[in-house]
């Protein structure tokens, strides 16, 4: 009996059974230790077999997801250079075009300016102006030189004229003398022929110094028309003369006109006027640079290393990216390559024959002409840094 007055119960041999103490044992409180000293109940032992049979197939997933992620990973970038492999891009690269320096050919006074800093012109248009009077009156002394000139060689052909006339006179002159040499020598022939009894020897005389004078007067009318031929061609050379002055005068005259005109500066093409390095008053010589004028036009510079010139060939399209305009896209194609590098063409290019040789990466300036006209409204300006992207495959 126990002590608190119940009979225990006892199986069929006499010995009480457990399962009044196992009753016990499970609602008193677990040790944290046994007398041998171990720590882990049996609760705990199945709690982290659970963590673990679940961390397993968490494991797996994880290794999974990293497997395709680095298979998709590699995909991309075998992409990617699929993709990069077709074209061919630099970033040192910007917008040229070409520059007028607009210089003054002739001396003077500005006395007009007739633009401002910046603005558009047209080819034609008037820049500024230089005082015009002393080119005025040069051309108006040339003009009178001209009419001098002219109204002398018309002396000159008149002058002409009168010799003509003169010359003919002596022709005739000649003619008549010759007429009345051959009467006298006809009338001595006669006179010779007679019996000399019947003819006096006075008259025989004065036949024969009739001859004689007319033969002389013949010789003298062809002396007048030697002369007078002498001084016709000598007129004639005034003539020409005179025709060369008035040419001269009238050379003098458009040359003074062209140097009136350059009076007046005007655009040589279209474009926007920059630089102006000229003010109102300021006096001006013979080639001083005024202003220059940077036309619409512009293309693309770009120096591409030589290694990146395999694939590229002229009209292969090119997309320009502007730094100035990060939005902006625009289209256009290869035009041509310079026949040299840009060491070549430098101040000091290089001399790899001397010192120590160290190989350089050398770059080329390709051409890059826009296509359409969607650049025109961007606001383009020459030195704008650009990046342009060549597809060359």
């Amino acid at each position: 009996m126990s002590e608190d007055g119940h009979k225990p119960e006892t199986n069929g041999h006499g010995a009480p059974t457990r399962h009044k103490a196992l009753h016990r044992v499970d609602h008193s409180p677990a040790p944290h230790a046994t007398a041998a000293g171990h720590k882990a109940p049996a609760a705990k032992d199945d709690h982290k077999e659970e963590h673990v049979a679940i961390s397993i197939p968490r494991k797996r997933l994880i290794v999974g997801i990293a497997v395709l992620g680095g298979a998709a990973l590699l995909l991309l970038c075998v992409l990617y250079w699929l993709h990069a492999r077709r074209f061919e891009d630099t970033d040192d690269a910007f917008v040229d075009g070409n520059q007028s320096q607009v210089a003054t050919q002739v001396s003077g006074r500005i006395d007009a300016i007739l633009i401002a800093d910046n603005q558009h012109v047209a080819a034609g248009d008037a820049l500024l102006t230089i005082d015009p009077r002393d080119y005025q009156v040069k051309l108006a002394q040339t003009r009178a030189a001209a009419i001098n000139a002219a109204a002398q060689a018309r002396q000159a052909r008149a002058d002409l004229v009168l010799q003509q006339a003169d010359l003919d006179e002596d022709v005739a002159q000649v003619r008549v003398a010759q007429a009345d040499l051959l009467k006298a020598q006809q009338d001595l022939a006669r006179y010779r022929g007679i019996d000399p009894a019947a003819v006096t020897k006075l008259q025989l005389d004065m036949v024969e110094a009739t001859a004689k004078s007319a033969a002389a007067k013949l010789d003298s009318a062809r002396q007048a028309v030697a002369g007078g031929e002498a001084q016709l061609k000598s007129q004639q050379a005034k003539i020409d003369a005179a025709d060369a002055s008035v040419l001269e005068a009238e050379a003098d005259v458009r040359n003074a006109e062209l140097q009136l005109s350059y009076t007046r500066i005007v655009a040589p093409q279209a474009g926007r006027v920059t630089r102006r390095s000229v003010n109102l008053g300021n006096y001006v010589t013979p080639g001083q640079a005024l202003l220059a004028i940077v036309p619409d036009d512009v293309w693309v510079t770009a120096n591409f290393k030589e290694t990146q010139l395999d694939f590229m060939k002229p009209g292969q399209p090119v997309q320009i990216r502007v730094d100035a305009f990060p939005k902006a896209r625009l289209r256009a194609h290869v035009d041509s390559f310079q026949r040299g590098t840009g060491s070549v063409f430098s101040s000091i290019p290089a001399e790899n024959a001397t010192g120590n040789y160290v190989k350089v990466v050398q770059r080329i300036p390709v051409k890059i002409v826009f296509d359409g006209d969607d650049w025109r409204g961007v606001g383009l300006a020459q030195g704008m840094s650009v990046t342009p992207v060549v597809k060359v495959r």
